[in-house]
Order: structure tokens, then C-alpha cells, then sequence
């Protein structure tokens, strides 16, 4: 009977529902493990073991295969400090060997910032960069050990940018200086090299940049590979703008590609660090992984000539922070692609963008996710009403069903036919009691990427006990609320004419609160109110079509 098949398309959808929420369910354990790893902070620059740096191959560094360097000579740490970053610079290679991100802590209610690049040898994850050639400062047997005129720097308030400069010289007269400049409310770090040929030979080198970590994913990130958010490398290049390289395809197969423009990052939960080149200039992208399990992605820049008694100067950019659209399309072009908000990304933008305006108003992440309920229910107000209108409708008919099924009795063809002439008569179309849930499935995803890939939720309060919505709630309230007023909705609904199915239905509400109990209180706290708005709107309907009925008996 086309009744009961159209009940069973529903009790489908809802399972199809509880399916995706299961798998959510696994991708939202994988990001939330209870483990934590202590924060490291380095003292001094360690002594790295052999094989803890790549060298990238280029024409004039080496005409071997790339190698890796043996163990460096012993540098020392140069700390800068701005608003937003403290930075832990080493001067044996000059690389940024920390990085700490001032405004994140590291945990709820800590007043630890979180750590992003570090050095301890079981999580190593640094910046690296270097200008390769035989006359130096970089040589396929080692790095440059730099000068420096201080080894602490800080940000004062009334200053806009921070310069740090490391020195190098050979004896016959080649001088580098390598120049970082840091820029208050920036999480950019713009490098630059200048080269100065006092020798009688011209100078030939490559400059590189390089991002090189373990496979060891961050305490707030999983291993659920298909479903949780993106660990792993990234590139762009103009033939294709976000190309995801993951640990084991670096280990399967080194990525090799000579482009203009782009970018290389390392990307993790909430934070991403990225390499980008100077405009129009032509690079080599690569990957490497060494035998001890350190993964390099980089690229290595054209050829660079500087003439006895003529000095050149060459720059890239740094970003280490947090992954906000905003920032990223402004420091380089597809950056922001490495914000991953899964399926239904264009409609996670979208929601996103209204909950940016919002609490731009309101400054209220959990206000924002209300009024954006609300916002989305006037959006599909009419096609909702046109639903629950016709399930009003259907539910009024029962009686007359009934009868019918008492009158026809097992003429399951005529029952058929006779009900569709019912639904004809009375203008019902009982499909349009799906809509609904069909609806809900893909705002449901796209919500959940949302306060899954947003580092603006990351542990943002709302009132009373939820102090993070991107966590679950601690006392299980909004998800027992969400479970309360699906039953109150479907106690709205017209009954499935089969026991069973009742059953099922009877039940839908304990599995969904069961299931989710353990998902963002953010998510929770949208679906609470859209159920709340769709059982209180399918109720004006109700009576609307009773006033109806009553007035059309009195004509």
C-alpha cells in the first residue's frame, strides 16, 4: 500500500540520518581523544640526529642525489616575541624551530598558548629555509651557523613590525644576511635574504623553504582518515589549486612539480603552516620522507646569480596560525581551501558567513548558531509549511482510511486506488511529509563541519554550563532536550498504520539522543532549536486547518 511504503521511506530516512550521525560519531571521537601530549618547550637548540634535515636537490648545491645532512654544529635559540606569535629561531640554518600561537591556549581555561612547531624529536614539526650553493651559505654538507647582535626580541606596543637579523660571512668575502620581519596582529612572517658578492667570482645559488614533521598527529586530531578532518601536507599550483599529499602518498611517492606561484603547507587540526613563494617566480615542488620518518614538503626557488661587487635580495612568506578564511585568502591565493568543510562545503560556507555576521552583532557564538537556526527556517518557511500542512491533512484522514481498509479488505489494489483518490480529492500529498528530514540531512553535515573545521568555535561559550560548543555537553542537557522535542514533533505526526513501524518511530527519538549524546553541544544546540521551531510552526498549522474545517462546517 502506497501508506506503508511511504512510511517506510521515512523510517529510511531517519536510518539514513542515524548513519551518517554514526559515522560523524566516529570521525568526532577520532578528533577528540582523551590523551593529551605535554606542550614542549625547548631551552636551547638540541643537537639534531643525523637524518633530522632534507636537502633538496639543485644544479648548483650538488649534482648528487638530495642527501641528508649529518649532524649540525650546535646553534643557539633567538626568541621573538609579538602580540600573536612567539617564535623560537635557531641559528645554525636560521630555521624557526617553535612556534607558539598567543592567542589559543592550549586547553579550556588554560593560560598556556598552544604550541604549533616545536622541536623535540618525537614530534618534530619545523620551518626550515636555506639558499643552497658551493660557495654557501648552504651546502649539501651543511647548514650555515648565523650571527646574531641579540638573542631576544620583542614586540613594543608602540611598534608596528619586529626585524630580526642573522648574519653570515665566508672569507672571501660573500656576506648573507637572512631577515625576518614580524608584523603585530600578523601571522605572516615575511623572510628575506640579502646577498652581498664582495668576492672576485660570481655567486650561483637556490634558495629553498621547507616544512618537515613527524607523522605524529596533534592532540586534538585523529587517525580517522576518510571522515575526520584533514593531517597532512598541501600544494598549489595553477593547474590545480589545493592538491592534498598525505603522509602516505609522500611515502608511497615523491611529489615532484615545477610551477609559478602556489604554495606548500602542513596542514592540521584548526592550524596550518605555509611556505609561499614570490609572485611569478618559478619553483620546484617536492616531497621527501627520510628513513627515520620525518616528512619534508617544499619547494626550491629558480636560480639565483649575484656578480662580484653586486648584491641581490630575495624573499618568501611564512604563515603559522590559525586556519580563518579571512587571513589565509589574504596571504595567498587558495590558502583558504585548506579550511576542508567536507561534503557540503558550499552550504558549510554559507552558514558559516551567517554565523560570522551574527556575532559580529551579537558577539555570541551560540546566539549566532540560534539565529541562524531561525534563519534557515524562514528561508524554507513556506516549503516546510506546505509539509506539515499536508501531514495535518493526512493525519485528519485516518478515520476515512480506515474505513477503507475495512470496506476493501485485502484488495490491496483497490485499497490503493481508492486511497490515492482520497489524497486526489482532498488535495494531500503525503511525500511532502519527507521533505522535512531531507532537508535537515545536508544542514545537519554541513553544520557539523562547521564547528568541526572552525577554529573561531574552538572553545567558545555560550551560557550557563556549555563553556566550549565545539565540545559535547558536560552534563548531557541540550542532547536530551534535542531527543525531547523530536518525540513532541512526532507526536505531531500521523501514526504508522503498522505496529511495528510505530515501534520504530516510538523509538527514534532514545537512539538519536543516545547517539549524538557525545557530538558538539553547538550541533546539539541547533537541532533542539529547529525541532523546537518545526514542531511549534507544524502546530499553528494544525490548528489553522482546524479553524478551517470549523468554519467551513458553519458555512
Amino acid at each position: 500500500m502506497l501508506e506503508t511504503m511511504l512510511d517506510y521511506v521515512r523510517i529510511a530516512l531517519y536510518t539514513l540520518l542515524i548513519v551518517v550521525g554514526f559515522f560523524l560519531f566516529q570521525a568526532w571521537q577520532a578528533e577528540h581523544p582523551k590523551a593529551e601530549l605535554p606542550a614542549v618547550t625547548p631551552t636551547s637548540s638540541p643537537q639534531a640526529v643525523p637524518g633530522t634535515h632534507f636537502v633538496p636537490q639543485t644544479a648548483t648545491a650538488t649534482t648528487q642525489p638530495a642527501a641528508l645532512l649529518p649532524p649540525p654544529a650546535t646553534g643557539q635559540l633567538v626568541t621573538v616575541q609579538t602580540d600573536v606569535l612567539a617564535v623560537s629561531i635557531d641559528t645554525h640554518g636560521g630555521d624557526i624551530v617553535e612556534a607558539k600561537l598567543l592567542g589559543y591556549p592550549e586547553s579550556l581555561h588554560s593560560k598556556t598558548p598552544f604550541t604549533l612547531l616545536n622541536n623535540d624529536p618525537k614530534s618534530r614539526y619545523v620551518a626550515e629555509s636555506g639558499l643552497l650553493s658551493p660557495q654557501g651559505p648552504d651546502t649539501a654538507d651543511g647548514q650555515a651557523v648565523y650571527t646574531t647582535s641579540q638573542t631576544t626580541y620583542t614586540l613594543d606596543p608602540n611598534q608596528n613590525e619586529l626585524v630580526v637579523k642573522l648574519n653570515w660571512q665566508n672569507p672571501q668575502g660573500l656576506t648573507v644576511t637572512k631577515v625576518f620581519t614580524f608584523t603585530r596582529h600578523s601571522y605572516e612572517i615575511k623572510l628575506a635574504y640579502d646577498i652581498d658578492n664582495k668576492t672576485t667570482q660570481p655567486w650561483t645559488g637556490n634558495p629553498y623553504t621547507q616544512l618537515l614533521r613527524t607523522n605524529t598527529p596533534p592532540p586534538t586530531h585523529g587517525g580517522f582518515v576518510n571522515l575526520a578532518t584533514y593531517f597532512g601536507a598541501a600544494v598549489s599550483t595553477p593547474q590545480k589549486a589545493f592538491q592534498k599529499l598525505s603522509f602516505k602518498d609522500m611515502a608511497e611517492k615523491p611529489f615532484n612539480q615545477t610551477a609559478p606561484d602556489g604554495w606548500a603547507a602542513m596542514i592540521q587540526h584548526y592550524f596550518i603552516s605555509a611556505w609561499i613563494p614570490p609572485q611569478n617566480d618559478v619553483s620546484t615542488f617536492y616531497t621527501n620522507v627520510t628513513p627515520n620518518g620525518l616528512y619534508t614538503v617544499g619547494m626550491t626557488g629558480p636560480q639565483l646569480n649575484v656578480a662580484p661587487g653586486q648584491t641581490l635580495s630575495h624573499s618568501a612568506k611564512l604563515y603559522i596560525g590559525p586556519t580563518i578564511a579571512d587571513l589565509l585568502e589574504k596571504t595567498a591565493p587558495h590558502l583558504q581551501l585548506t579550511i576542508d568543510y567536507g561534503w557540503f562545503w558550499f552550504i558549510s560556507i554559507i552558514i558559516f558567513w551567517m554565523m560570522q555576521k551574527i556575532y559580529d552583532v551579537v558577539g555570541n557564538w551560540g546566539w549566532s548558531i540560534v539565529l541562524v537556526t531561525i534563519v534557515i527556517k524562514l528561508l524554507f518557511y513556506k516549503l516546510s509549511a506546505k509539509s506539515y500542512r499536508s501531514m495535518s491533512k493526512l493525519k485528519k484522514l485516518q478515520p476515512r482510511i480506515e474505513q477503507l481498509r475495512e470496506r476493501l479488505g485485502d484488495d490491496k489494489q483497490k485499497l490503493t486506488q481508492a486511497t490515492l483518490e482520497l489524497y486526489r480529492q482532498e488535495k494531500v500529498n503525503p511525500m511532502t511529509g519527507c521533505l522535512p528530514i531531507l532537508i535537515q540531512i545536508p544542514v545537519f553535515i554541513a553544520l557539523y563541519w562547521v564547528l568541526v573545521e572552525s577554529v573561531q568555535l574552538r572553545q567558545a561559550p555560550f551560557i550557563f554550563w556549555i563553556h566550549d560548543l565545539s565540545q559535547q555537553d558536560p552534563y548531557y542537557i541540550l542532547p536530551l532536550l534535542m531527543g525531547l522535542s523530536m518525540f513532541i514533533q512526532q507526536r505531531l505526526n500521523p501514526p504508522p498504520p503498522d505496529p511495528l513501524q510505530a515501534k520504530i518511530m516510538m523509538l527514534m527519538p532514545v537512539i538519536f539522543t543516545v547517539l549524538f549524546a557525545n557530538f558538539p553541544s553547538g550541533l546539539m544546540l541547533y537541532w533542539f532549536v529547529n525541532n523546537t521551531l518545526s514542531f511549534m510552526q507544524q502546530w499553528f498549522i494544525m490548528r489553522s486547518i482546524e479553524k478551517e474545517g470549523n468554519e467551513h462546517r458553519r458555512k
